[in-house]
């Protein structure tokens, strides 16, 4: 389970949504090995006033937030850290101007499905 928050500028983020979940996807996919029917991205697209980031930054900054049960290697999040910095800038995101946290918690402490994540059965590897 991967869920991805997306954050940035509305004027910024509405033109490339539908490109940047591809991006972001395609990554996940390579990097973890995730299964490409799953996608779970939201955009929070915000307003200048509602956003505040550095000044060394442009108004393209973006912050990926992602939530995933945990069990991954540490090289395959930072493989998906390396294709993150890498694909984003296909579509405009400098390296500078994206920030990405990975949060990761034990598969009870997911519920979907009408069950707790550690009791589910998934159809792809967490452990990779």
């Amino acid at each position: 389970m991967v869920q991805i928050k997306i954050y940035g500028l509305r004027e910024h983020l509405e033109p490339i949504k539908l490109k940047l979940s591809d991006v972001i996807h395609s990554c996940v996919i390579d990097a973890l090995q995730y299964p490409s029917d799953k996608r779970a991205h939201r955009f929070f697209p915000l307003e200048r006033d509602d956003f505040f980031y550095p000044s060394e930054r442009t108004e393209r900054y973006t912050i990926l937030e992602l939530s995933m049960i945990e069990g991954r290697s540490v090289e395959a999040k930072k493989q998906l850290i390396r294709l993150l910095f890498e694909r984003v800038q296909l579509i405009g995101i400098s390296a500078q101007d994206l920030e990405i946290t990975i949060f990761e918690t034990p598969k009870h402490n997911w519920g979907f499905r009408g069950l707790p994540g550690d009791e589910h059965q998934l159809n792809y590897k967490i452990e990779v």
